[in-house]
């Protein structure tokens, strides 16, 4: 219903109250009825439910049951079950990482509940009283005084002076000023509403009293939540490319085994012996860290960023950021200081310093900032005092003016501000100039006062009745002034290939003259309000949110819907914001950047990151981080699957061959698990390139081995491959020992790759990067080969893995051909250089 549109007895009548308020009987029935004034929440998943969902993918299900098979044959021969139950153990292992690291918990509803005030003043049975905002019911008479939370959605019946803080809501920075006799109509913007009150907004000044409309889930904030609840979360670029991989992998994993046991049933071999063959090459297959992995070196991006001043809740979204190509931001406190500020005056600054003084209750930002200006001029806070107020006519937002009476030394000075135009109104002489001068600084996007004053014998009984004729003392013009590194950023943005977009509840004036001033809006940009927006065609809105950079009054629905036409065109979209009002947005932009000072609990909670600087900058810098940190993940994916394209080759080409499998697949799953994932994770600790913000963002529709990626990923997987067949032909052959050649073959595709990982941290040779610069893969590869070693080395170890002891020849043989991916792809890399002048 809309309450704004009725008149104060109509909606006492409607909601079967009165002035004196409810009886305790039927305040308790109502209670019962609508549940208390709290706000619902969506249960979040459990952690069985997390811990299974890390169990569907693809790779998975099929290591699952070649693992069930598997122990199935053990039990029939009794072996084998070593590896079946390693292939299981590992499985359910990196299941209960993700689980752990897979989702935030769902705390936004509960930032919610904490913002209102635990108690409000009511009237009940005639009496006023304090109780808990919980139990505030529809039709409660509340009262208000300056520093209140307000508790529920209301209709004001009494206000004097009142003034409220929305920006939570709305956007807006300057006070909501509220008068209760008004009328408004049904279409009237949230932020133009002055007859009503929200929950969760603040008084700011002056006292009022109003009557519920509504609480909890059917409060403003309440409906604002349950967007949150309903949002979800798709998945970010990163898992979607992840997941595109691990099928194909599950897919050509499935083919190989189809043709083994094809192969086996032509030349009539046993078929359980190549069963175990087709577990090993699924192993193969299947790089089983690469979750485990991902989500480590995420993490390792997640403490970078934090250095940075930015938090990040959700793993992915470190990720994402390197894939954002539109930034939308919220004026009011992320672009701007969120601090009302005089910046330009023309007249008389004296007078003007001391009239903003005078002239002034504190109640709101824009009279704050008249009071710093006057400070700024050398007028102290204090100086109403010499001159005492005898006599005050409000401010009102129907009149635009405000009048104050002062004694002063030779009778009365009455001072009057407001709307210039209306001020200009009661002055004599020449304003013609002010007029112009008025005009210019509203077009700037100034929020812009007019001064007066005339001196009388005698207190008039209204300042305003036509009979007094005063003196213009000039103009102040004030605005929400752009943080001063906010520009900086957004060339950067630009630079770097982002859109940034202005999404505001503020005026259009004043939203295009602060998204100017920051680089935001060009020439030839569209900005529109939200009612420009809804008028036009689907086709037409469409293409007008793609051209604009600047959106005004927006409420929080508007938000998401911007939101959503993003990336309906296939856009990456990261929303940054601190309000109430952006939390939905936040929730369902690809990553949602909240400030962590002055932002509210429940954009913080619905973020996937919080920049604890409040600065846009900041997300800037982020980006520029998500980008590195996406680099170093395709470093770490390149390698595994390089790798294990060597070991598909080794065993493969092997048993087509008719030389048996070379490795078990206990082998395949330590070189993948123990000697692969450290290098792995250590190439997520590489430098970023400096040039990465100079280039376009991520496209989010290409895969992981876009570009010239898979060609490489294959080449250098049959040079490994390569490689390592080699060394079991030696021993098969050379030596004609096939537990040498596989135990060749074991230590040489291990170390292999092992070099390989240092092939994998740059395009430049490692004489122009350094071959110690990242120490932690140094660190690493030395781990991993003494790991290796181990298992030839040691009896035990050469037990568990089935591996036999190496005579010195054999472990030069081994030595030489490991190091050839490391050699063959520097030599390479120099050529390039040395052919390219761009690479040098």
């Amino acid at each position: 219903m809309h309450w704004q549109s009725k008149k104060i007895n109509e909606v006492l009548s409607a909601l079967e109250t009165a002035v004196a308020g409810l009886s305790k009987k039927e305040a308790e029935a109502r209670l019962a009825k609508n549940g208390r004034n709290e706000l619902s929440h969506k249960k979040p998943p459990s952690f069985l439910k997390r811990f299974l969902s890390q169990l569907s993918d693809k790779m998975i299900i099929i290591l699952l049951i070649a693992s069930a098979v598997s122990f199935g044959i053990s039990a029939v021969t009794g072996e084998g079950s070593a590896d079946s139950f390693i292939i299981l153990l590992i499985v359910f292992l990196n299941a209960m990482v993700g689980a752990l690291q897979e989702s935030k918990a769902e705390r936004a509803i509960e930032a919610l509940k904490s913002m209102s005030s635990p108690e409000s003043t009511v009237m009940r049975e005639g009496k006023k009283q304090k109780i808990p905002c919980r139990e505030i019911v529809v039709g409660d008479i509340v009262y208000l005084e300056k520093g209140d939370f307000v508790p529920a959605d209301g209709r004001l019946i009494e206000s004097e002076g009142l003034v409220t803080d929305e920006s939570v809501l709305t956007g807006e920075s300057e006070g909501a000023e509220k008068q209760s006799d008004l009328v408004l109509g049904e279409d009237t913007h949230t932020a133009e509403l002055k007859n009503m009150v929200f929950g969760s907004t603040a008084v700011i000044g002056g006292h009022g009293v109003f009557v519920v409309t509504a609480t909890g889930g059917n409060s403003m904030v309440g409906r604002i939540a349950g967007m949150i609840t309903e949002t979800e979360k798709e998945k970010t670029p990163l898992q979607k490319r992840l997941s595109k991989t691990g099928s194909m992998l599950g897919n050509i994993a499935l083919l190989i085994c189809g043709g083994i046991f094809a192969y086996a049933l032509l030349r009539q071999m046993p078929p359980v012996d190549m069963f175990m063959t087709s577990v090993s090459l699924a192993v193969a297959a299947i790089p089983e860290g690469l979750p485990a992995i991902v989500t480590i070196v995420l993490s390792i991006g997640v403490q970078r960023l934090a250095k940075e001043k930015a938090v990040v809740k959700r793993l992915p979204a470190v990720e994402t950021l390197g894939s954002a190509n539109v930034i939308c931001s919220d004026k009011t406190g992320t672009l701007t200081l969120n601090k009302m500020t005089v910046t330009e005056e023309k007249g008389d600054s004296d007078k003007l310093a001391l009239f903003s003084v005078l002239c002034n209750n504190g109640s709101s930002p824009t009279e704050n900032a008249l009071l710093r200006y006057a400070v700024s001029h050398g007028v102290k806070e204090n100086a109403a005092e010499k001159y005492p107020r005898v006599k005050e006519q409000p401010f009102s937002s129907e009149t635009k003016r405000m009048a104050t009476v002062h004694r002063f030394e030779n009778g009365y000075r009455v001072v009057i501000k407001g709307a210039p135009d209306v001020i200009l109104g009661y002055c004599s002489g020449d304003t013609a100039l002010y007029k112009r001068s008025g005009e210019e600084m509203a077009k700037k996007g100034l929020r812009v006062l007019g001064f007066a004053f005339a001196d009388c014998g005698y207190v008039p009984k209204d300042c305003f009745a036509g009979d007094i004729k005063y003196t213009f003392a000039g103009l102040i013009g004030m605005t929400d002034p752009p943080r001063p590194e906010a520009a900086e950023a957004v060339a950067v943005c630009r630079k770097a290939g982002i859109k940034p977009v202005m999404i505001t509840g503020d005026h259009k004036d004043t939203a295009v003259s602060i998204a100017k001033s920051v680089g935001i809006w060009k020439d030839g940009d569209g900005a529109y309000t939200e009612k420009e927006i809804r008028a036009l065609k689907d086709g037409e809105r469409q293409k007008a949110i793609l051209g604009a950079t600047v959106f005004a009054r927006a409420t929080p629905e508007f938000k998401v819907q911007i939101v959503e036409a993003y990336r309906n065109a296939g856009l990456v979209v990261a929303m940054t914001g601190d309000g109430v009002n952006d939390a939905p947005a936040l929730k369902k932009a690809d990553i949602g950047c909240a400030m962590g000072g002055c932002g509210t609990d429940v954009a913080r909670e619905a973020a996937d990151i919080v920049l604890t600087d409040d600065n846009f900058a900041t997300i800037v810098k982020a980006v520029g981080h998500g980008r590195g940190i996406y680099e170093n993940i395709k470093r770490g994916v390149r390698f595994l699957l390089s790798c294990n394209v060597g070991e598909i080759l080794t065993v493969f080409v092997a048993m087509m061959a008719g030389f048996g499998s070379p490795l078990a697949a206990i082998q395949l799953l330590w070189i993948n698990l123990v000697t692969d994932s450290l290098p792995a994770i250590s190439l997520g600790m590489e430098r970023a390139d400096d040039a990465l913000m100079t280039r376009r963002p991520i496209d989010p529709k290409g895969g992981l081995f876009s570009g010239n990626m898979g060609i490489r990923i294959t080449l250098e997987g049959l040079l490994i491959g390569a490689l390592s067949l080699t060394a079991y032909l030696i021993g098969l052959r050379y030596y004609g020992d096939a537990a040498v050649g596989s135990t060749l073959s074991f230590t040489v595709l291990s170390a292999s790759q092992l070099f390989h990982s240092f092939n994998m941290r740059s395009d430049k040779p490692l004489c122009k990067i350094g071959l110690f610069t990242n120490p932690w893969l140094c660190g690493s590869f030395a781990l991993c080969m003494a790991l290796q070693l181990s298992t030839v080395l040691f009896a035990p170890m050469r037990g568990i893995f089935g591996t036999v002891a190496l005579r010195g020849e054999q472990w030069g043989i081994a030595a030489m051909l490991s190091v050839c991916p490391l050699v063959i792809l520097e030599i390479y890399k120099i050529l390039l250089t040395i052919c390219s002048p761009k690479n040098r």
